[in-house]
């Protein structure tokens, strides 16, 4: 109720739920109004959208608050900071043009089209245009455009007409133009100073922080060339990269971890350690490991190996290459060409003029090991009795990353799957898919990891065969087991294979971050294009269900993950070295060469440092090994029969029994202690 001189005016009232309560509030109530006495919500969500907080509520409206530490409330503030910094680079470069900016993971970027690349100094510049426009408390406002309008309002920005004629569904497949223009209406966002002057606009659908002193802490990373819309046939532009965060405390934070991360990186500790290289005379994408690093990968193939054999899988070996027909039955071609190396033209004959006596065929470097697994199935009958059938491969694909994404080992063309192919009745599939994920989940907890979430990916009706039903029944089956896991099951839209629905087993390392594994997937389509059937009980000819599952991802790769994770100190059981011996003086070898040999007797990798060098130099270079173990052995230890141990993390224990320093390390390595 409104009351004026003279007369009582009645407001109208609407009915809106807040946060899951009904509430009755004037017609024209903002959410600002809701949330004015929360400062740390930036925008809200009503129904299903993220909107502006200054957004008339409507009646019927559920409303909920957007903090700015979640997920929406980070990725709309980082959006904001977006336009904060393009206004920046146009206060300061007036020439250049817009591209696009949407908020991406930890960060943002936008994209630029300027005569030069921006350089470091330029940055730092560009910051301090961003600080003067954040003080400055300019507000983010929103309006709805025409078309024609907007094309007006933008005819200096090319790019922008360009996502304006994208409108719609087109521009959910340009990179990052979903951030500006959709299917709805179109709307630029003004920057307003206080005095109400627009300072600058961008076409956007927003929403945004209410004003840019909402922007608490940011930081410009670095610069970067880009193609316009992601197409190499495009202009290439100057791409900024950003970091905001809702403290300066938060972003101090991430600025360490991305120092941590460096400090991990598995390309600078495989150079420093020995691991393996990546020679220019082999090319991009394809390591060679050198012997400490192949120690290390053959442990871990090893370990699987016998893992395999205890859980029933049988053991199958397939080549490197194939014609190309195999690739054409199992769809790969039509679906998967991208990401495979080109053929080789083999077997045409021709006689001495020149003339074909026999036609050439193509083949191709395997991207995957499934079609060959068909074949071993298909290759005699097979009876109910048989299934599950498990087979496994350690085997050699070939996949042709672009340049810009091969990195290290992590993302590389050549690898090695540890490829399994479970051939079941359909009847049994769900059991069989609950004891895969069971298998997995123990096993990569061996390895140190134990903090899993899975991700559920399903169809892209675009990239994809078969047909809905079939589909469907797989998704369901694939989305139970993983509920039944008691792991958190999260939606992966549309990021499913063009022949089946999957769940991804994503792991945090030791700082945090999040890596893709384990991959199973369900797929009834290729057994129907192989013609793969065995016998049922009752005589007939039945299709096998096959459960695609790669437990590590690629060898390659889970040591890349393995090196960040531990920061190159492996446990004792996968250290390429496990022990050094350290003589005080070169009389004290005999007695450490004693002891190496007794512990290479019980399978322990050990190495004596007999260099010239001084004993302490000898521990220093043991430790920038990150070796688990150093025994040193002088005159008393000799005298005695024991060592004195040093570990890796510089504490030690003398006069140590040879007998009980030998247990120790053996039973650390057959218990694989994550020390």
């Amino acid at each position: 109720m409104r009351s004026t001189p003279g007369r009582v005016v009645v407001s109208e009232q609407i009915r809106i739920v807040v946060a899951g309560a009904e509430r009755q509030v004037d017609a024209g109530t903002t959410a600002a109004d809701l949330f004015a006495d929360e400062r740390t919500v930036i925008a809200a969500r009503v129904g299903d959208d993220l909107v502006d907080l200054s957004r008339a509520l409507n009646d019927g409206e559920k409303v909920e608050p957007v903090e700015i530490a979640s997920d929406d409330g980070r990725a709309i503030l980082r959006h904001s900071t977006a336009h904060v910094l393009a206004q920046a680079v146009q206060e300061l470069f007036p020439e250049a043009k817009l591209g696009i900016g949407p908020p991406v993971e930890n960060g943002f970027y936008y994209d630029f089209d300027v005569a030069e690349p921006f350089n470091p100094d330029d940055l730092k510049r560009i910051e301090k245009q961003m600080q003067r426009i954040i003080k400055e408390r300019q507000q983010f406002v929103r309006r709805a455009v025409a078309d024609d309008d907007a094309r007006a309002e933008l005819a200096g920005e090319p790019y922008k007409l360009e996502l304006i004629g994208l409108k719609g569904g087109a521009a959910d497949a340009a990179e990052g133009a979903s951030a500006e223009v959709g299917a709805g209406e179109l709307t630029i966002y003004d920057n307003v100073r206080r005095g109400g002057e627009v300072a600058w606009k961008d076409l956007c659908r927003g929403p945004h922080v209410p004003t840019t002193k909402h922007v608490p802490a940011f930081k410009l990373m670095r610069v970067a060339a880009a193609y316009w819309r992601g197409s190499e046939k495009n202009p290439q532009l100057q791409r900024i990269y950003g970091t905001a965060w809702e403290s300066k405390e938060e972003l101090q934070a991430y600025l360490d971890r991305l120092a941590e991360a460096e400090r991990r990186d598995h390309r600078k500790l495989g150079a420093e350690l020995d691991l393996f290289s990546f020679p220019d005379e082999i090319g991009s994408g394809l390591p060679v490991f050198h012997p400490k690093g192949a120690t290390i990968k053959m442990e871990m193939e090893n370990y699987s190996r016998q893992r395999h054999i205890d859980a029933g899988y049988s053991f199958v070996s397939t080549p490197h290459i194939t014609k190309a027909h195999l690739f054409e039955t199992s769809k790969h071609l039509e679906w998967y060409a991208d990401g495979m190396y080109p053929p080789m033209h083999l077997d045409e004959e021709r006689d001495a003029d020149g003339n074909i006596k026999r036609q050439g065929q193509d083949y191709y470097l395997k991207p995957m090991n499934c079609p060959m697994h068909n074949l071993v199935f298909r290759s005699r009958g097979r009876s109910y009795r048989e299934l599950p059938l498990r087979l496994f491969e350690f085997g050699a694909v070939y996949r042709y990353e672009k340049s810009g994404v091969v990195h290290g080992l992590t993302r590389a063309r050549g690898f090695t799957q540890d490829d399994a192919h479970i051939y079941c009745a359909r009847e049994d599939m769900k059991e069989e898919l609950a004891r895969l994920l069971t298998f997995v989940l123990d096993l990569l907890a061996d390895y140190g990891l134990d903090d899993f979430y899975l991700e559920l990916s399903t169809r892209d009706p675009e990239k994809s065969v078969g047909d809905e039903q079939t589909w469907k029944e797989a998704t369901q089956i694939l989305e139970q087991v993983g509920t039944e896991s008691g792991l958190e099951l999260l939606p992966d839209p549309g990021g499913a294979a063009f022949y089946g629905p999957k769940i991804s087993v994503q792991a945090k390392d030791a700082i945090g971050r999040t890596w893709q594994l384990s991959t199973i997937q369900l797929d009834f389509f290729e057994p129907e294009l192989f013609e793969l059937e065995y016998t049922a009980p009752d005589g007939s000819r039945q299709r096998p269900v096959m459960i695609h599952r790669a437990l590590f991802g690629s060898i390659e790769r889970f040591l890349g993950v393995l090196t960040e994770h531990y920061a190159g100190a492996f446990p004792p059981w996968l250290a390429p070295v496990q022990v050094v011996g350290i003589p005080i003086a070169d009389q004290h070898t005999p007695h450490l060469d004693d002891v190496a040999d007794r512990l290479r007797a019980r399978g322990v990798r050990v190495e004596i440092d007999t260099s010239d060098d001084r004993m302490q130099k000898k521990i220093r270079n043991a430790q920038k090994q990150k070796v688990p173990y150093m025994l040193l052995a002088g005159d008393d230890d000799v005298a005695k029969g024991a060592v004195s141990f040093r570990y890796r993390d510089g504490t030690q224990k003398n006069g140590v029994p040879v007998a009980e320093a030998i247990e120790e390390i053996v039973s650390a390595v057959e218990r694989r202690v994550q020390v």
